[in-house]
């Protein structure tokens, strides 16, 4: 064993290490294992940093934008409410969420389905009072095994597709790998939903927005035009809301309390809820509600260009004794009062109707200069920007819509490859007014794309070193003369190459082994070829090994361990499936 093998198996080990022992951020832990490769010259600077340059990389930076656009415009919540629904337990939560991604993946890169599910899957956990952490490996598990079912699933069965090609003059059918991918699929749905629940960590975020004392009392207003008509408190997505509680209807001068989840609502309706800030602007994002003021159109300044700011209430302010209707907020402050909180006390009175009290805490939209002007205004106590607040663009989430549509359209007829068509639609979201530059920034994971970087650098330093060389001669040495044994051997080393590369990288190095291994024993390659397909994209047992598992490990909240606890299990199941599968359609 050389040096330069040694120190790359040393690295490799201690990065696996970090990730299963610390705390340590996935992207820290990778770039530092990089760099101890580079400056220790086991790749040079080319080889270390083709992962910021790699297209799956950059596509997936692309697709946050247009996630954003998606965001902004409350095309999530059509998505969440329509496709997603809600669900009453865990198991029917995995299975409306695995069953579309798995369908859709079949047919697109399924790692653009993943970049475009995640935001909608966190903002429906956290609706459903489900931990994330119970939703984002099945997500991204879901799109690799629906991957497995087309050819065009993943672009690793492209790769091995294009190198049959180019070797023998064949190529497979669209259909060829449904055969063994279509039972692995189903297998690996029964798996997730049968054991995850004990399998998948339940974890919650550190903070609960329960800790938040204050909560505040918002009104409502169903519009006209309203997608929520005619539709029940539950049917909308209003009940169970987290940490949000929707205290009672006004509906044509009379008071509807205790609020049944059947209710139906109708234009004009005024809900009351109460509830933390958090939950405050997760409602004001459902297409159809307004803050029932009619002061708030009248603000001046571009919606865009307001925020929430809370203030509170001081012992001298000349607000006191007032309702918000005649304290004139428009007028003396330019801005407009959504929510009232006073010390945890649940107040039952419109917004405008409420008799304001030194302590009150108000949510205000205002303009930016708010901030300026009354930060050491005797009037407050405390003014402080609620960070996060984008006000909703429901009228341009049809556009959202169609650009996402178009997007998926042209990588599905060929007319774009990938990051084309995400470079476009990225564009014409920004273009369009779906979404602004700031915010596009702001919703780009930066940790997911260099942790997705730094894992294609460091297989670049296992493939130059000559580890991946020692690897595949140790495998095949132990197949001898049998094709079965041997077609075990390269599906093992396959699936070694894949967590510790990429599923790419993987393919293409173990593919000429494969077809000398077929030439030697003088039979069929093709059990070895769909060996090699099936074994790079079964990707389950750690993050580093498949961008979509890498894409959920920093949002789910994950240590490495959690992968190897449920991925191990998967990883033994379908891989035992597939040896037993792939002789009987493919002899040797």
């Amino acid at each position: 064993m050389s040096v330069e093998i040694a120190i790359t198996l040393g690295t490799v080990v201690a990065i696996f290490g970090a990730l299963t022992l610390t705390r340590l951020a996935p992207d820290l832990i990778l770039l530092g294992g990089l760099t101890v490769l580079l400056a220790l010259r086991i790749v040079d600077p080319q080889q270390a940093l083709t992962g910021f340059a790699n297209q799956g990389m950059i596509t997936v930076g692309v697709l946050f934008v247009v996630a954003a656009g998606m965001r902004e415009t409350g095309g999530v919540w059509y998505l969440v409410n329509g496709l997603l629904g809600r669900p009453k337990s865990l198991p029917a939560a995995q299975v409306r969420m695995m069953a579309p991604v798995a369908f859709f993946s079949g047919f697109l890169n399924n790692t653009p389905i993943v970049a475009m599910m995640m935001p909608a899957v966190m903002d429906w956990a956290k609706k459903l009072r489900l931990p994330v952490s119970k939703l984002l490996i099945p997500l991204s598990y879901a799109a690799i095994l629906g991957g497995l079912c087309t050819l065009i699933g993943t672009s690793t069965n492209l790769v091995v597709n294009g190198l049959l090609i180019e070797q023998t003059g064949e190529s497979l059918g669209m259909f060829t790998i449904t055969k063994i991918g279509l039972p692995i699929a189903i297998i690996g749905f029964c798996f997730m939903l049968l054991l995850s629940r004990w399998l998948l960590p339940d974890r919650q975020p550190p903070v609960s927005a329960l800790d938040d004392p204050r909560q505040y009392v918002l009104e409502m207003l169903v519009e006209h035009g309203s997608p929520v008509i005619g539709k029940t408190i539950e049917q909308a997505g209003l009940r169970h809301l987290p940490n949000m509680f929707l205290m009672e209807i006004e509906r044509k001068g009379r008071t509807i309390p205790a609020v049944a989840p059947v209710e139906v609502l109708e234009e004009g309706d005024r809900l009351f809820f109460v509830g933390v800030v958090d939950s405050v602007l997760e409602l004001q994002k459902i297409p159809g509600l307004k803050p029932a003021t009619n002061q708030l159109f009248k603000l001046s300044g571009h919606s865009r260009e307001r925020i929430l700011v809370e203030a509170v209430i001081s012992h001298t302010s000349p607000l006191i004794g007032q309702s918000v209707r005649e304290g004139r907020f428009r007028t003396h402050y330019n801005a407009v009062v959504i929510a009232v909180a006073r010390n945890g006390e649940r107040i039952r009175k419109k917004i405008g109707d409420i008799i304001l009290k030194p302590g009150d805490t108000l949510l205000l939209e205002a303009l930016p200069s708010f901030m300026d002007q009354r930060r050491h205004s005797l009037d407050f106590y405390l003014v402080s920007r609620v960070e996060g607040y984008t006000p909703p663009r429901h009228e341009r989430s049809w556009l959202a819509f169609g650009i996402l549509g178009a997007m998926v359209l042209s990588v599905t007829v060929g007319f774009f490859s990938m990051l084309e068509a995400s470079l476009l639609a990225a564009a014409a979201m920004l273009l369009t007014g779906c979404t602004s530059m700031d915010n596009a920034r702001q919703n780009i994971e930066w940790s997911v794309l260099l942790a997705i970087a730094a894992a294609f650098g460091i297989g670049q330093a296992i493939d130059a070193s000559g580890t991946a060389d020692l690897v595949a001669d140790f495998m095949i040495k132990l197949g001898g003369s049998s094709p079965w044994l041997t077609m075990i051997a390269i599906y093992v080393l396959t699936a070694v190459f894949t967590e510790l590369l990429t599923n790419n990288a993987a393919a293409v190095l173990v593919f000429p082994i494969a077809m000398a291994a077929a030439e030697r024993l003088g039979v069929s390659h093709m059990p070895f070829v769909m060996a090699i397909i099936v074994a790079a994209s079964a990707s389950f047992i750690t993050p580093i090994g498949y961008q979509t598992n890498l894409m959920v490990f920093g949002p789910g909240g994950y240590r490495f361990s959690d992968f190897i606890k449920i991925g191990v299990p998967l990883a033994l199941g379908v891989g035992a499936l597939a040896i037993v599968l792939i002789p009987f359609w493919w002899a040797f």
